[in-house]
């Protein structure tokens, strides 16, 4: 048969590794498809000498690819969300299919992208863009398709996840550790899109719309990071038996699904808890396999590549198939996607971690715990550090369940007591079924 021919946009990291896999693995994948799959086109600025492109078309302008007649697949991955969505919908309007890994523009633009494909009948494929190799978006839409999915909880920034790991085992401080992420290459000189939650909200929406079956709905997520972290805070959650991780966490509730990113106390018992280093994790509950755990490389040039190459895979596997008859883009038939709303941040309830520092005067903590009851709020545990002199002492507490708007105007009047000092930090706590 002759063979399904690609053009890849952007040879960057995960550009080349996507070449070398796509060469390497050449014959494998023939014998899957039962046809070669051809790299015919690349558009790109300059080489990149991880990868050997030999004599294969080279442009300057990607949108030379959108325009090649002979393309059956272009593969985008430049990045981005203007020229990355001019690309992928001139391409589409071309009749060719879409593979991409990029998180920023599904999330933001996905829906119209959708639209667009449905249209001309085409599909859009982007298991890359959400934990990097491991087959997440895959496993929901069609592995646990048998599920009603409760919830999803995710370390899917493995930035994030390094600095964190690093201030636990090693006692280090926010900075130092970001500084050296930057060094190693983990982190961007602006890292804002890692340890803000920017990045993990992008691929939360995707999760969720996958998970839930509702539309993309990004400026929806309730995004929080953690630069104001410290070590006493990692010090302090591990006293009482739990582990600080940036999660992306999408919960389906009777009144709406929940959708957000924020620093978590979980539980050290929980698998997710266990998750270091750079590594992604991703918990799905459904209703009847239970909890279920997705462990490994979140990014890099292979592992990405790997999840690009599958969907290629996929895609020349169906060419001939009616799109009537191919897996929807978010799982769900489009007629069918869920018009539930998505809560207010103020609406959720859970249990929280609060750390305050105050005055060593009597009565200060009989204040405390009086606004807080005044609240609704009852204390679980609470711990509170000797000192010498006229130091602050520190305060760390958890709270039962409450809701959140309950617990945010408590902090607001603790905070104005004048013996209490510097701001509060209040961390979430998610037990995640256990």
């Amino acid at each position: 048969m002759a063979p399904v021919k690609v053009g890849i946009a952007g040879l960057g990291t995960v550009g080349s590794g996507t070449v070398n896999v796509l060469q390497s693995s050449a014959a494998d994948i023939a014998r899957r498809i039962g046809r070669p799959i051809e790299i015919t086109h690349i558009g790109a600025r300059r080489p990149n000498p991880h990868c050997d492109i030999g004599d294969i078309r080279v442009s300057a302008d990607v949108m030379a690819l959108a325009d090649d007649p002979e393309l059956d697949i272009l593969i985008e991955l430049i990045g981005g969300t203007t020229v990355a969505r001019e690309l992928v919908l001139r391409a589409i309007a071309n009749g060719k299919h879409v593979v991409t890994a990029n998180k920023a523009m599904i999330a933001e633009h996905g829906n119209e992208i959708f639209a667009a494909a449905a249209e001309h009948g085409v599909d859009v494929a982007f298991e890359a863009s959400v934990a990097g190799g491991i087959p997440i978006l895959k496993a929901l839409s069609e592995g646990l398709a048998a599920n009603r999915i409760n919830w999803v909880a995710g370390i899917i920034n493995g930035t994030g996840n390094f600095i964190l790991t690093e201030m636990r085992e090693k006692g280090r401080d926010f900075a130092d550790v970001l500084k050296e992420a930057q060094e190693l290459g983990y982190a961007e000189a602006d890292p804002t899109f890692d340890v803000e939650g920017i990045d993990a909200a992008h691929k939360l929406t995707i999760l969720a719309s996958l998970a839930f079956g509702i539309p993309l709905q990004f400026d929806k997520v309730y995004t929080e990071g953690i630069s104001k972290l410290t070590a006493e805070d990692i010090r302090a959650a591990d006293h009482f038996g739990y582990v600080i991780k940036h999660l992306g966490i999408a919960r389906q509730t009777s009144d709406g699904v929940e959708l957000r990113v924020h620093p978590t106390l979980v539980p050290k018992e929980v698998l997710l808890a266990n998750v270091n280093g750079v590594k992604n994790g991703v918990m799905v509950e459904g209703d009847a396999v239970g909890p279920t755990l997705f462990y490994g490389a979140g990014a890099g040039s292979l592992p990405t590549a790997s999840a690009v190459v599958a969907d290629v895979i996929e895609l020349a596997r169906t060419l001939a198939v009616p799109q009537a008859d191919r897996v929807p883009y978010l799982g769900f038939q489009t007629n069918g996607l869920s018009d539930q709303r998505v809560r207010d941040i103020d609406e959720v309830e859970c249990s929280f971690y609060v750390r305050l520092h105050v005055r060593d005067r009597t009565g200060v903590l009989a204040d405390i715990t009086r606004i807080l009851s005044e609240q609704g709020i009852s204390i679980e545990a609470l711990h509170q550090q000797d000192v010498d002199g006229d130091s602050p002492v520190p305060i760390v507490l958890l709270t039962h369940t409450v809701r959140e708007s309950a617990m945010r105007q408590a902090l607001e009047q603790i905070g104005a007591l004048g013996d209490v000092i510097g701001d509060i930090m209040r961390i979430r706590v998610d037990t995640l079924g256990a």
